[in-house]
């Protein structure tokens, strides 16, 4: 007798191939056959006209602390998503927790109502943690160099003496080691910002050695710093160097760089051609959201930490070179206009209103404004600076999957704070809606670059496909009505026409309804 029995849907296995009519069967935590079934099961979902396909991995989620918050956490489940791989943009920010690598844990907590609060410093006490406190999805993790930085030099712009980088060396590996799946870097943001080549290649090595993947938030994607094709050539050149699978996050072309999208495919293309493993992903949206710190507050401003910003904008001559760094930064996505507040945790009554209007209220100017509310916190921000032929462009290469750059979130309780850019619970129903309303690409091959493709990133050996012996993260849906519902003004809205998601076997969606079950694991080897 089986568990589960999938019955009369159309296969769609995760691999690009055609769809067929078969049922699937599922004993425990695994398929166990695919095919005419026949036989009993403790449990029939009627698939009739409907796809089934293998749960979606997100690639490039930072739900590295919301199954803490919230064990419920369903904004990613009810889109299909069976798999998060956190820790990304070099902010792996629940571990390793000592120095000021705790900075980044204390601003994200800020953003909901939580007394949650870590008992660990090292990374295999945040996986055994994350283990212990249940999820409704399975979860990697990497080990980011922002947070390894600063519990080593804290926020200093220099290069690390040979004694700090090998304890930086020493972090990442005993990381890694722990159970994390790979390597990331923030480098157009403080403290990744500071650090030069030699620094990021010697780190990128230690993930190299142990075949982890490395995944970096490059230097610029625009015109801002290092120049989006440098920041580019210099990602390539980590993988030349130490032969590390590259994967280049959240692939943008932004502000005066757009419409060059083609150029950055190329790059990598010849990359792959030269025998480097070179890989992207993208996410479905012009819109890109992060904190103030990271994407237009002034980088030398941020030097010494949060506290020295503050004694800076203190200074009158100082406030004023860092009110016009924030004035020049509008130029990189097309005016003040474009900017919005999700999460400002010193005044919740600004979330989801414009720059602008912020600027307004406060009867100052654009730059004035995001100086202010810097002074209050660190706000996370909305940000509009591509073009949707880019975003399209870079979508439809083969070796770019589908990522959220979100969360795992829910439309109830702690986790609905705020006014979040809608990705969280909308990214991959949009793009399955694109590929069948605009013809990016094929369903079929949509479906890839949420399944097999980035399961080949991350060297998973068994999910990602409909395959016997594969775990069961099944999903089915209605490939005519499937659809966002989330939008900038009203962020907390869960997709439709994902009808039934199988976790490990287990239910966590029920006709399009979370079941509150948690059968999620935290996943440290290929295998599990």
């Amino acid at each position: 007798m089986y568990d589960v029995i999938v019955r009369g849907g159309t296969i769609v296995d995760g691999t690009g191939s055609p769809g067929f009519m078969a049922d699937v069967a599922i004993k425990g935590d695994s398929i166990v056959g695919i095919g005419q079934i026949e036989g009993e099961s403790a449990s029939l979902i009627d698939a009739s006209g409907k796809l089934v396909v293998p749960g979606f991995i997100d690639l490039h989620s930072h739900a590295d602390f919301s199954f803490f918050v919230d064990p419920l956490a369903d904004s990613k489940i009810t889109q299909g998503v069976t798999f998060e791989y956190v820790g990304n943009c070099g902010i792996s920010f629940c571990a390793p927790l000592m120095g000021e690598s705790f900075s980044d844990l204390d601003v994200r907590k800020s953003w909901y109502e939580t007394a949650w609060k870590p008992d660990w410093t090292d990374f295999g006490g945040y996986l055994d943690a994350l283990s212990e406190t249940g999820s409704t999805l399975n979860l990697a993790t990497q080990v980011g160099h922002g947070t390894v930085r600063k519990a080593v030099m804290g926020m200093e712009t220099r290069a690390p003496d040979s004694g700090e980088l090998k304890r930086m060396e020493s972090l990442v590996a005993e990381s890694l080691d722990a159970g994390a799946f790979g390597f990331s870097t923030g480098l157009s943001m403080a403290p990744g910002y500071y650090s030069l080549g030699p620094e990021v290649y010697s780190l990128v090595q230690v993930a190299a050695d142990r075949g982890k993947l490395y995944s970096s938030h490059i230097r610029d994607s625009s015109s801002e710093g290092a120049g989006l094709f440098v920041a580019m050539a210099e990602v390539i050149e980590a993988g030349r160097r130490t032969g590390a699978s590259i994967q280049v996050s959240h692939l943008k072309a932004n502000g005066p760089m757009r419409g060059r999208s083609g150029k950055l495919l190329e790059m990598i293309e010849e990359g792959r051609q030269e025998g480097l493993d070179v890989a992207a992903d993208v996410y479905p949206y012009i819109s890109a959201s992060g904190p103030m710190s990271g994407n237009v507050f002034p980088r030398w401003a941020l030097e010494g930490g949060r506290d020295e910003a503050l004694k800076r904008l203190a200074d009158a001559d100082l406030r004023a070179e860092i009110v016009d760094g924030l004035d020049r930064a509008f130029g990189n996505f097309g005016g003040p206009n474009k900017v919005g507040v999700a999460s400002y945790s010193a005044d919740k009554s600004i979330e989801g209103k414009g720059l602008p209007e912020i600027a307004a209220d406060m009867g100052c100017g654009p730059a004035e404004a995001l100086a202010r509310l810097y002074e209050g916190f660190d706000a996370q921000l909305i940000i509009t600076g591509m073009a949707q032929d880019d975003v399209d462009n870079i979508a439809s290469a083969p070796y770019v999957a589908v990522a959220s750059d979100g969360s795992s979130l829910r439309a109830e309780g702690p986790l609905s704070a705020g006014s979040p850019h809608p990705r969280s619970y909308g990214t991959f129903p949009r793009f399955l809606a694109q590929a069948r309303d605009t013809g990016v690409t094929s369903t079929e091959d949509a479906i890839r670059k949420m399944t097999t493709l980035p399961a080949e990133r991350l060297g998973l050996t068994r999910r990602g496909r409909l395959a016997p012996d594969h775990y069961a993260d099944v999903v089915v849906m209605d490939a005519e009505t499937v659809r966002d519902n989330a939008t900038f003004e009203q962020p907390h809205q869960y997709s439709t026409g994902i009808d039934h998601v199988l976790v490990n076997g287990v239910s966590v969606v029920t006709d399009g309804k979370s079941t509150g079950n948690t059968p999620g694991r935290v996943v440290r080897t290929v295998t599990e």
